[in-house]
């Protein structure tokens, strides 16, 4: 018979994982510090466990998705004890280093550990799209295979606990920073009555075309040639932004979205690479080891 899967936090993601294992004819068991939200996958054939004691009663392995790295600690340290010679799946959103320290404190207690990081919204799992990161175990990457593929694309980066969390948190926040410049063009032409419905139809062929040249900025930057022909200099970007900049005060609008980026392009300029492209400003991001 095959051992239960625990699931321990059932927020929107937390259940997603739980309701795809179920669909999968897999057996579960399911936690959550509020129980209502158990009921649901109850009524689907999920064991509703009353506390994480009785949730981990068992040999299976653990998942655990819940609100951040110190509420892993909350509800896993008073059971660590159980946990010994168990598989902990951890796709709690963490920083590198919190993820690093989460090994460390399994392996301490015996525990098998994997780390994972979701690159889908809730709606997505098991489905087209979806994508999970994985680092920590080895082992525990492996024999687990069938239940981490059952939500979407798996790719492992290694032992090194931190990296799954590391790339996560570097997509996010190219994600995040473009989310903010589409709202921002938005708030732009809605000063004017344009909705942000249509300045959508406007906005995104042109920005995934320019997602398209990823590969190629990647490859400036890798070779650390902002020299290149046919690369936008940091001048004309300057001159970009300060137009962009001034419009935005006239339409009596917050630039403060767009005051980051300009900074960088005139601290650049101000260090004399002014005639070198725009994805110079990796050399003032970057680490220097």
């Amino acid at each position: 018979m095959m051992a239960s899967t625990t699931f321990l936090g059932l927020g929107a993601m937390g259940c997603a994982l739980a309701m795809a294992a179920l669909d999968a004819e897999r057996p579960v068991v399911v936690w959550n510090r509020t129980s209502h939200r158990a009921q649901r996958l109850g009524e689907h054939g999920a064991a509703v466990a009353a506390t994480v004691e009785q949730a981990v009663t068992g040999d299976g392995v653990i998942v655990a998705c819940l609100f951040d790295h110190r509420s892993v600690h909350d509800v896993l340290d008073p059971v660590a004890a159980r946990l010994s010679g168990r598989t902990l799946v951890n796709l709690t959103t963490t920083t590198p280093n919190q993820a690093r320290e989460l090994a460390t404190w399994a392996a301490t207690h015996g525990i098998d550990y994997l780390d994972g990081a979701i690159m889908a919204v809730p709606a997505m799992i098991g489905g087209p799209g979806s994508a999970l990161l994985y680092s920590g175990s080895a082992t525990a990457f492996e024999q687990h295979r069938s239940l981490l593929d059952g939500w979407g694309e798996s790719s492992y980066f290694g032992t090194d606990a931190g990296l799954a969390s590391l790339y996560d948190l570097a997509i996010l926040a190219g994600m995040y920073t473009m989310f903010a410049g589409f709202t921002h063009g938005a708030a732009m032409v809605g000063s004017e009555g344009v909705s942000a419905t249509e300045f959508a139809t406007r906005a995104a062929p042109f920005l995934a075309a320019m997602t398209g040249s990823f590969a190629d900025t990647a490859a400036i930057i890798d070779a650390r040639n902002y020299a290149g022909d046919g690369q936008q200099s940091l001048e004309f970007t300057q001159g970009a932004l300060d137009t962009i900049v001034q419009a935005s005060i006239d339409q009596g609008m917050n630039a403060e979205v767009l005051r980051p980026v300009h900074d960088l392009v005139r601290r650049q300029i101000a260090a004399g690479h002014g005639a070198q492209g725009f994805d110079r400003i990796f050399e003032e991001l970057r680490i220097t080891r």
